[in-house]
C-alpha cells in the first residue's frame, strides 16, 4: 500500500462516532473524534515548522501523558519530522538522575535530534540532558508549543519510504539502538496484525490499552488502530500500575473487544483480583486478549482465564504473539478465537537443540512452551542453524524473518545493521522451533546458561523462583559465571533483608526441584534494585556484569 501514517489519519471517517478517548490518571476523559484529532495534529505540525524544524529532522519526545504524547507524535508526523519516543523517568526504575540523563543523552545524541519536546511536569527530570554534548539545540514544552495560534504554512509531502519514527530498542543486551521504521513498514505491519490473518478487525471493535507509548507494543498498537479505524481508549500506565483492576474495569465500561499486554500483566491482574472485585465486571465482549513483548508463561494465562471466567472472559480470547521492534512490531500471531496451543517437551533434549514431545509420567523434567502462531501473508519465517541453513521441525535454532514489516536497519549504525539484516532476512537473535503451524520461543541466544554441556533457558528458572511468596516485584534474574574453570549458576532475587537467609534456602531448593541444578550463589537484593530496561524487562547481562564487578548490594 502506497500510504503514509498521515494519509491514513486524513482518510479516517468524519463525524463524532469514532475516535480516540484518553482517560487520565485522575479519571478525566478527553474524546477526540478523528476529525478533531487530525485538526489538532495539523496545528501542532504548523507550530513545529514555525520553530524552524524541517522535513526529516529528528525530534525527541519525553512525554508521560498519553494524550499529549499521541497528539505531539502525530503533529511531528504531519510536519514531516521523525519522532524519537523516549521513556520519561517517572515511568521507570532509574536509581539516579544521572543514570537517566546518561541514557536519554545517548538516545538524543545517536538520533541526532535537534529538539526535545516534553511537558512542564517532566521538564525538570531531563534538564541534565542539556549539560551533555548531544547536539540538542533546545528543550520545548508541550504547553509552550500550544501557546497562541499557529502561523499558516504548507506542510511537506510524505512518501511511504520516508522515515516515520525511530524506535529505540529496550537495551536488554546493549545500549539502545534506533530502529528505523518507515511509513511503509508501519502500514504493512498494522494492516497485517489487524487484518483477516491477524485480529480480523470488526466494525464494532474497541481497543483498550494502558501500555506505555514509548515502547513499541504500546505505540504501534495505537498507530495501527488509527491506520485501520479501530476506536480506542487509552488509559494512564501509572494508573494501571497503581491499581491493575482498572484494566478490566475499563474493558467493561467502554465495551472493549481488544486489548494487549505482556505476560506479567496477566499474572498481576489474576493475582490482585479478589472475588468481590469481579462484581460488576463484564468481559464477555473481549474477543482478543493479546499477550507478547516478553516470554509467555502458560500457567499465568491459565490462571488469568480461571480468575476472570466468572466475569464472562473466554479462554479462546487469549492470543499469544511474537514480535520485536526490528520487525516494526508483530511477527507471528496465534489464530484468534482458538484455544491457546502449548507444547510439553523434555528439558534435557531441548537444551541440546531438539524439542521432543514428553510422554506422561516418565519422571523426566519437562518444559511447557506456548505456541505463538504463524507469520502473516507476505511475510516469511525460518529456523536456521549457525551457518544459516534451514532446520526441520522441532529443531531449535535462530528465528529469522523477512517481509514488508521488516525495518531498514539501525540509525547511524551500519555495522550493527549489516549484522542483523542479511540478504533481506532479519536475524532476531531469538531461539525457537516450529511444530505444526506454531512457532515456539525458547529464549535469547546470548542469554543461554550452559552448565555441564546442557543449555538452560534462564526464564524457566526465573519463573519458578518468582512463584516463591517472598520474592518481590517479579525481581528474579538467572545467569552463569565461571568459577574455578566451571560454569556456575547464579540467581539474583529481590526480597526483604529480614527474609534473606530463608529466601536463599528456598531458592536453592526451588531450582533443584525445577531444573535439577545446584545454585552456586543466591544474591538477595533490595526490591526494585535489579536493572531493568525501559519496558520493564530484566537486564541479565548488566546484572551479571554488576555481580562480577562486586557492585550488587546484597542483603546479608
Amino acid at each position: 500500500m502506497n500510504l503514509t501514517l498521515v494519509d491514513a489519519v486524513s482518510a479516517l471517517p468524519r463525524g463524532d462516532a469514532r475516535g480516540l478517548r484518553f482517560v487520565s490518571s485522575h479519571g478525566d476523559e478527553h474524546y477526540y473524534p478523528y476529525e478533531a484529532l487530525e485538526r489538532e495534529a495539523r496545528k501542532r505540525a504548523q507550530k513545529l515548522v514555525a520553530l524552524g524544524l524541517n522535513k526529516g529532522d529528528r525530534i525527541a519526545l519525553v512525554i508521560l501523558d498519553p494524550e499529549a504524547f499521541i497528539l505531539s507524535f502525530l503533529g511531528a508526523s504531519f510536519a514531516g519530522l521523525v519522532p524519537v519516543p523516549i521513556f520519561p523517568r517517572g515511568s521507570l526504575n532509574f536509581r539516579t538522575r544521572e543514570r537517566y540523563a546518561e541514557t536519554v543523552s545517548h538516545i538524543v545524541r545517536s538520533a541526532g535530534a535537534r529538539m526535545l519536546l516534553t511537558s512542564n511536569s517532566t521538564r525538570e527530570t531531563i534538564e541534565d540532558v542539556l549539560a551533555a554534548d548531544t547536539g540538542l539545540e533546545r528543550i520545548v514544552t508541550v504547553e509552550a508549543l500550544l501557546d497562541g495560534e499557529p502561523p499558516a504554512c504548507d506542510l511537506p509531502t510524505l512518501h511511504p519510504d520516508d522515515l516515520c519514527f525511530l524506535q529505540y530498542t529496550s537495551g536488554s543486551t546493549s545500549l539502545p539502538k534506533g530502529v528505523m521504521v518507515t511509513h511503509r513498514n508501519l502500514i504493512a505491519n498494522a494492516t497485517a496484525f489487524l487484518g483477516p490473518r491477524g485480529i480480523d478487525l470488526h466494525e464494532q471493535d474497541v481497543y483498550v490499552s494502558w501500555l506505555p507509548l514509548h515502547h513499541d507494543m504500546g505505540l504501534i498498537s495505537v498507530l495501527g488502530a488509527l491506520i485501520c479505524d479501530l476506536p480506542s481508549v487509552l488509559l494512564s500506565t501509572e494508573a494501571f500500575v497503581r491499581r491493575p483492576g482498572l484494566w478490566m474495569e475499563a474493558i467493561t465500561k467502554y465495551r472493549g473487544t481488544i486489548s494487549f499486554a505482556p505476560n506479567f500483566a496477566y499474572a498481576l491482574a489474576a493475582r490482585r483480583t479478589r472475588d468481590q472485585d469481579l462484581e460488576g465486571l463484564d468481559l464477555s465482549r473481549l474477543r482478543v486478549a493479546g499477550c507478547g513483548a516478553e516470554p509467555i508463561n502458560a500457567q499465568a494465562l491459565r490462571q488469568f482465564s480461571a480468575r476472570f471466567e466468572p466475569a464472562g472472559f473466554r479462554a479462546e480470547a487469549l492470543l499469544p504473539c511474537y514480535g520485536m521492534a526490528e520487525a516494526t512490531l508483530a511477527i507471528t500471531f496465534h489464530d484468534h478465537g482458538q484455544p491457546i496451543v502449548t507444547d510439553v517437551v523434555y528439558a534435557a533434549p531441548l537444551g541440546l537443540g531438539r524439542a521432543i514431545p514428553a510422554a506422561h509420567d516418565t519422571g523426566l523434567r519437562t518444559i511447557e512452551l506456548v505456541g505463538c502462531g504463524h507469520c502473516f501473508p507476505g511475510h516469511e519465517l525460518r529456523i536456521v542453524d549457525e551457518s544459516g541453513r534451514a532446520l526441520p521441525e522441532r529443531c531449535v535454532g535462530e528465528i529469522v524473518t523477512r517481509g514488508p514489516s521488516i525495518t531498514v536497519g539501525y540509525y547511524g549504525l551500519a555495522d550493527a545493521s549489516a549484522d542483523a539484516y542479511r540478504d533481506g532476512w532479519l536475524q532476531t537473535g531469538d531461539l525457537g522451533y516450529v511444530a505444526g503451524d506454531q512457532l515456539y520461543i525458547c529464549g535469547r541466544s546470548k542469554d543461554l546458561i550452559v552448565i555441564h554441556g546442557s543449555n538452560l533457558y534462564p526464564q524457566d528458572i526465573e519463573w519458578a523462583v518468582a512463584e516463591l511468596p517472598s520474592v518481590q516485584s517479579r525481581g528474579v534474574i538467572a545467569f552463569s559465571v565461571m568459577r574455578d574453570g566451571d560454569e556456575t549458576l547464579v540467581v539474583c532475587a529481590e526480597g526483604k533483608p529480614a527474609e534473606a537467609t530463608a529466601l536463599r534456602r528456598a531458592i536453592a531448593q526451588k531450582v533443584a526441584e525445577c531444573a535439577g541444578l545446584q545454585v552456586g550463589h543466591v544474591a538477595i537484593v533490595q526490591a526494585g534494585s535489579l536493572p531493568r530496561t525501559s519496558s520493564g524487562k530484566v537486564q541479565r547481562r548488566r546484572t551479571k556484569a554488576q555481580f562480577e564487578a562486586g557492585e550488587l548490594e546484597e542483603h546479608s
